[in-house]
């Protein structure tokens, strides 16, 4: 295959656009892979396909490989299949519903689960049919909020989405462990570090999780791995370890004391240790108990108010607190709903006014360290008074725990934590490439997904949940494969083996250029080919197989004049080699193909 520079469509660019907030967006569009057509919308141009397709072909290599079957199912879906599992109200303002001419609700699919279960349910009814694994590679449709960096996250994507069937947990354990080892397989082939890390299925429902997480410090996620085990995990899924409970019948009675104009934290700190100084050390953030207070919007519009109990040193992490509550939103209190509770004192807000029980009614939780029997300096619901010594358990009972507090550098590992050993916690960022999941039952027990066992009595179908981002696997490979002057993509999916470059005047040249080109064409190379006139420089060639990133750039040129030889280079060590006419198309074969 030659795709000829003279004839392809593309046109490079020498500025960044203006939206790109990262590398790959900046050099996919500049290298003529990718074009918006609105927010969080991209069209592929033939350079971008070609990259896509090649990903896409990997993935599809590894399912088929572990025995998953291919079918496809229609991005238009009706309303009912979504009504009987709840994600029709659930899913909110994140998905494009709209009517047919008739009036009837449908909804651009921003996943598949409910039609996977069906189409199972419609076909199979008996354990001897299971298990099965069935997977698409299909676009999809979510209305993000906030699309950003270019396909990283988008309106409209493409995903690897398979789904497996079992009679049996132990079933659905080999069906995860089968896809966990075909994702390997899948990523290493990708060319980019990642991770794998423990998360939360959110609103997916089912048990144990996994993320693929590419290891970029431009991703949206944060993970969390261990200085001495193996453990690693998305903030998200982060157990804090909670502190046994402390005796506290020794403790001294909680007292409010005079705190004028101490509103934050650091005030208050600074009062308590010039008024009120500890005999065994100074008092510290982490001594204080804050308290957050924030709304929550449910998929079915309506609100409440919620309030989170923290240490004073942390702050609540907001992906972290909506990874607990997925589907559900979270928003800053705001003015209008403070006013709503006149009981509550801006920066002097204590548990006393928090709680189903008390006045306010609003629900109550805490982070894990405010566990029983521990003493916090907190606000005494009266403007310019704090509480001393207020206990946990005795003082003030919240209406629960969550892990919302966030988590940092030199945190106590879980897993460590129940060990015994010392393990710290250290922080990266990332993008998630793939999540799988155990779903279990969740979506046979909605949709009535039974078979016969052998026994010939009806069981509940046992179901796993497999996904890729397959659009997202471009910008990412691009993350981490490019320098100042452009893309530097792996060999396998790059959009050619060979970028050949014809420079200088001589039309002796060019049609020595020909011949390669045609020649490693019918080996199975293949080729972009800068055929381009003498009137575009050699200089503007040269940048665009810079910017456009194929492994092996091949040039044509003077050393062919001078001494008959051909100049190979290595697009990511940048080394040259001149390789004799004669022998440059075995040379480049071997070496692509090698």
């Amino acid at each position: 295959m030659i795709l000829r520079m003279s004839h392809l469509f593309v046109r490079t660019l020498r500025d960044d656009p203006n939206d790109a907030e990262v590398p790959s967006h900046r050099l996919l569009v500049r290298a003529g892979y990718i074009r918006r057509a609105a927010p969080g919308i991209y069209s592929w141009l033939p350079l971008g396909l070609r990259v896509f397709r090649k990903v896409e072909n990997i993935i599809r290599d590894e399912m088929d490989a572990m025995g998953a079957q291919e079918l496809q199912f229609p991005a238009l879906l009706p309303r009912e299949p979504y009504e009987a599992t709840g994600r029709w109200t659930e899913y909110g303002d994140g998905i494009f519903r709209l009517k047919d001419r008739k009036g009837a609700d449908y909804l651009l699919g921003p996943t598949h689960e409910e039609m996977f279960t069906l189409t199972v349910k419609d076909l199979y009814s008996s354990y001897k049919d299971l298990p099965v694994w069935l997977y698409q590679i299909q676009t999809k449709y979510r209305d993000e909020a906030r699309p950003r960096a270019g396909l990283m996250r988008g309106r409209e994507f493409t995903m690897k989405d398979s789904y497996s069937f079992d009679t049996s947990d132990e079933g659905l354990d080999a069906s995860y462990a089968a896809h966990r080892a075909a994702y390997i397989k899948t990523f290493d082939r990708f060319g980019f570090d990642y991770v794998i890390v423990k998360a939360t299925s959110g609103a997916m429902g089912g048990s144990k999780s996994e993320e693929f997480l590419a290891r970029l410090d431009v991703g949206e996620d944060t993970f969390v791995q261990c200085s001495t085990c193996d453990y690693a995990a998305n903030v998200e899924a982060v157990a804090v370890p909670a502190p046994a409970a402390v005796p506290y019948d020794d403790a001294p009675p909680a007292h409010a004391e005079q705190t004028p104009a101490t509103p934050t934290i650091d005030t208050l700190v600074a009062h308590l240790n010039e008024r009120f100084p500890r005999q065994d050390r100074p008092w510290a953030a982490g001594d204080t108990l804050k308290n957050v207070l924030v709304m929550l919007k449910h998929p079915d519009g309506t609100r409440e108010p919620l309030a989170i109990g923290v240490p004073g040193d942390r702050e609540v992490d907001q992906k972290r607190l909506e990874g607990q509550l997925e589907p559900i939103e979270v928003e800053p209190m705001d003015e209008t709903e403070f006013r709503k509770h006149p009981a509550l004192v801006k920066g002097y807000i204590g548990p006393g006014m928090l709680g189903e029980e008390s006045d306010s009614k609003i629900r109550y939780v805490v982070d894990p360290r405010i566990s029983e029997g521990t003493r916090w300096v907190t606000g005494a619901d009266t403007d310019g008074q704090h509480v001393i010594d207020l206990v946990a358990g005795r003082d003030f009972t919240p209406d629960g725990t969550i892990e919302a507090a966030e988590v940092r550098d030199g945190d106590a590992c879980p897993q460590c934590a129940t060990e015994g050993r010392g393990g710290v916690l250290e922080t990266a960022r990332g993008i998630e490439m793939g999540h799988i999941f155990q779903l279990g039952r969740k979506y046979a027990e909605a949709l009535d997904l039974k078979v016969l066992d052998e026994n010939g009595k009806l069981v509940t179908v046992t179901m796993g949940s497999y996904g890729i981002g397959v659009s997202r696997a471009v910008p990412v490979i691009a993350e981490g494969n490019h320098d100042e002057a452009g893309l530097i993509w792996p060999r396998e999916v790059a959009p050619a083996d060979v970028h050949l470059v014809a420079t200088g005047k001589d039309p002796d040249i060019y049609a020595a250029a020909e011949r390669i080109a045609a020649d490693l064409s019918k080996a199975g190379v293949d080729v972009i080919f800068d055929d381009r006139p003498t009137k575009v420089s050699p200089g503007v060639k040269f940048k665009d197989a810079e910017l456009i990133g194929v492994p092996t750039i091949v040039v044509v040129g003077r050393g062919l004049a001078d001494d008959g030889t051909i100049e190979v280079k290595d697009r990511r060590s940048g080394e040259r080699e001149n390789i004799p006419l004669g022998e440059i198309v075995k040379h480049l074969t071997d070496l692509v193909k090698g």
